[in-house]
């Protein structure tokens, strides 16, 4: 059932200080609500022992905590955890956990379906409902630093924006996650190791950039032939490749920060020795790396993936050039985990 109530952790720190202050208590409380709610991952007013029932009585009355549940946990043979992650609202996302020997890495979502139309990605075929709110957000990668001390006795590493949704379609959001799980009152996590994919929203990547946002930055890229990237991800005839480079361009001119560039290689749409000499060229723009990811299919339709041969031709092209590359392999095969580009993070 739903509520008016607001959703507390909507609050800033001095605006939970400003309500106490009005309501006859002292600003301090504020404070320690604020810690219950963020660094201590509190679900319920309840679970606030160090404030009083009165208090505790007065923020139900007034507030709710919209904590995501995690509704099923399926996990793989090689150790991938998938959450089906139940919102507020009965809406559902995904996240992942993807483990490897030194490592744990979070996948998470942040819009509800995808606001764009990659034709091989699964996620795409379900109309954006919503965007995520930071809280949600925050949520997903709370709960899989939980799953990754209990199942592999080790707190959580990395995050990648790698899930449901494009990033930067919900940038407020985002960076007010990001803000919130580097914060040391919250996760305490360096922005360093957390790395936010975008499809190639070139004016958002230099919004990013004068943001002086910390940190990594991937791009679907897929294809450095319009065309071809046109065909794979129609949207992109709103952002073309000369934009988009020059918003890498940018990017990089005010971080310093190098590009990692997501890539997949199907059969008969991106294996041919044009597309390679395309990604070649475009990786000389700016320095970069290139994960080649091995895909998952969807369906049996056009979207397959290419020959081991067709893979390394590409791995031969760029390492020739000095670009630094690496296959991804798909993770979690077993579960079924549509992490929008879910693959071994190691």
């Amino acid at each position: 059932m739903q509520t008016t109530k607001k959703d507390i952790r909507a609050l800033t720190k001095d605006q939970l200080r400003d309500f106490f202050e009005k309501n006859g208590d002292k600003a301090f409380r504020g404070n320690q609500v604020y810690e219950w709610l963020w660094s201590k991952r509190a679900h319920t007013f309840e679970d606030m022992t160090n404030v009083s029932k009165e208090t505790r009585a007065m923020l139900e009355e007034n507030f709710v905590i919209n904590h995501i549940k995690v509704d099923t946990i399926q996990r793989s043979e090689d150790g991938t955890v998938k959450n089906a992650v139940r919102l507020h609202d009965d809406l559902i996302v995904e996240s992942v956990l993807i483990p490897t020997k030194t490592r744990t890495t979070a996948c998470v979502s942040s819009q509800v379906g995808c606001s764009l139309d990659c034709n091989f990605c699964a996620t795409a075929r379900l109309k954006r409902m919503r965007n995520l709110n930071p809280d949600e957000i925050y949520d997903q990668v709370a709960a899989i630093d939980n799953e990754s001390r209990l199942y592999f006795d080790r707190p959580l590493s990395n995050i990648v924006f790698m899930g449901m949704g494009e990033p930067l379609m919900n940038y407020p959001n985002v960076m007010k996650s990001i803000e919130m799980i580097t914060s040391k009152e919250g996760l305490g996590m360096s922005p360093k190791r957390i790395t936010v994919s975008t499809s190639g929203v070139s004016k958002m990547i230099k919004k990013m950039a004068d943001d002086e946002v910390k940190v990594k930055l991937a791009v679907s890229l897929h294809s450095a032939i319009e065309e071809t990237r046109n065909r794979i991800m129609p949207f992109t005839k709103s952002f073309p490749l000369p934009e988009l480079r020059e918003a890498l361009e940018y990017w990089y001119k005010k971080t310093k920060s190098a590009i990692t560039y997501e890539y997949v290689v199907w059969k008969g749409i991106n294996d041919d020795k044009a597309s390679i000499d395309a990604l070649v060229k475009f990786c000389k723009y700016v320095p970069c790396k290139v994960n080649l990811i091995e895909y998952n299919p969807i369906d049996d339709g056009e979207f397959q993936q290419a020959s081991e041969q067709a893979t390394n031709d590409y791995i031969t092209a760029l390492e020739k050039n000095n670009i630094v590359v690496k296959v991804r392999r798909s993770r979690g095969k077993d579960i079924d985990a549509a992490c929008g580009q879910l693959a071994n993070k190691s």
